[in-house]
């Protein structure tokens, strides 16, 4: 057997990289899906609480959208105020208990996270609508648009500009907070590095190695955000078109002809 550190890392590395490998593969699963359902979820959420009833609404409709209003409030706050694990055992178990169904665990996992993210994603879409300039959207308003075009013609495409790093902190803080699925037996990297840690009791090798893979995964998604965000932000020089730098070089230009 390994006597030193570095041979515990390197033998269990040997004996257990499949195990790590298929947790991996798991905790990237759950985290892409969870973050582009609740990135959904939280859109849906978002455009449905910016809804203002019209000043000549009936009565009925003024109360639907303030129900709607409240309901979806309500949801906001129960998943934002309470932490994924207990969520995950409340919804895994309760449904088990109350609805007799027995979900996969994965779909649990998937659902779990897409629920609690859609919570935190329509608390910043809606900063994100909010941010963008109101005539905006009483201009799109005055040329006959409702409130979905409004929003996904002219408000969303600005506003996930400005929320896209936070969009990048919820993607990287459910990568890390997958681990907690373990309650349920969703077969994470968290999950697979207690059962390689068990058998020869390196706990802390094992979470030294776990520790590094869950760094790795944040780093390079922080990477591929920062390049994602350049790229939007467009290049660095640019000519903008009848401006009066543009003017003179056409002058410079015919001059010089």
């Amino acid at each position: 057997m390994p006597e030193t550190f570095f041979g515990w890392v390197l033998f269990l590395l040997e004996k257990y990289g499949g195990l790590f490998l298929r947790g991996t593969g798991v905790t990237l699963l759950v985290a892409i899906s969870g973050t582009v359902f609740g990135f959904l979820l939280g859109l849906l959420v978002a455009i449905a609480r910016t809804i203002t009833p019209a000043p000549r609404a009936s009565r009925g409709k003024r109360f639907a959208i303030g129900a709607l209003r409240a309901l979806l409030g309500v949801y906001i706050q129960v998943f934002r105020g309470t932490p994924m694990i207990v969520q995950a055992m409340v919804i895994y178990y309760g449904a088990m208990q109350y609805l007799n169904i027995t979900m996969p665990e994965i779909a649990a996992a998937i659902l779990i996270v897409s629920v609690n993210t859609g919570a935190y994603m329509a608390e910043i879409i809606r900063g994100g609508i909010i941010s963008i300039d109101r005539g905006q959207t009483e201009a799109a308003h005055s040329i006959g648009l409702t409130h979905w075009q409004t929003m996904t013609g002219v408000v969303l495409p600005q506003a996930v500009r400005n929320i896209l790093p936070s969009v990048g902190n919820e993607f990287i803080v459910n990568i890390k907070d997958s681990s907690v699925l373990n309650v349920i037996s969703v077969s994470e990297l968290f999950f697979q590095s207690k059962s390689a840690a068990g058998t020869y009791f390196r706990y802390f090798e094992v979470f030294f190695i776990t520790g590094c893979i869950y760094l790795v995964l944040t780093l390079l998604v922080t990477q591929a955000l920062r390049l994602l965000e350049k790229k939007l932000e467009g290049p660095d020089h640019y000519v903008i078109c009848g401006s009066q730098s543009d003017s003179k070089s056409v002058i410079t230009i015919t001059e010089e002809q």
